[in-house]
């Protein structure tokens, strides 16, 4: 462990080499997403800008728990947008599209192939057929 200065708050601490933010300003950022999470819970259609309104939250922080997966907000126009396309999202940084089209172009890129589908002709015949066999 290393003595690092909190990047939110400045106060030292003892991190570990990944670490950012003191345990201080990580608790309180637990709080607010609590907050967060309860007040769309109970409050399924808000929009960011109600949830920071209500919450006394920045907007900025509630785009980050959405963009990290954290959240999900219903509704078309909830102010977040696939960052490769535009399209309106829910939750994340990719639609759905862009996601599968990532991922099979990062497995074309590294030889990934993707496994073949069952031949279902193979699997009827196979439990059509009576009794056991034995692979010599």
């Amino acid at each position: 462990m290393t003595l690092k200065n909190c990047a939110k708050c400045g106060r030292m601490f003892s991190a570990e080499p990944h670490q950012r933010f003191c345990s201080n300003c990580v608790e309180n950022d637990d709080d607010i997403f609590k907050q967060v999470r309860e007040y769309i819970y109970d409050n399924p259609s808000a929009t960011i800008p109600d949830v920071s309104e209500a919450l006394d939250v920045p907007e900025d922080k509630i785009l980050k728990f959405l963009r990290e997966g954290k959240l999900a907000l219903k509704g078309d126009g909830v102010g977040l947008d696939c960052e490769r396309c535009g399209k309106s999202i829910p939750t994340g940084r990719y639609c759905d599209q862009c996601a599968q089209e990532m991922k099979a172009d990062f497995n074309k890129a590294f030889g990934v192939e993707k496994p073949a589908a069952p031949d279902i002709k193979k699997i009827k015949k196979a439990s059509e057929s009576r009794g056991m066999f034995v692979k010599k």
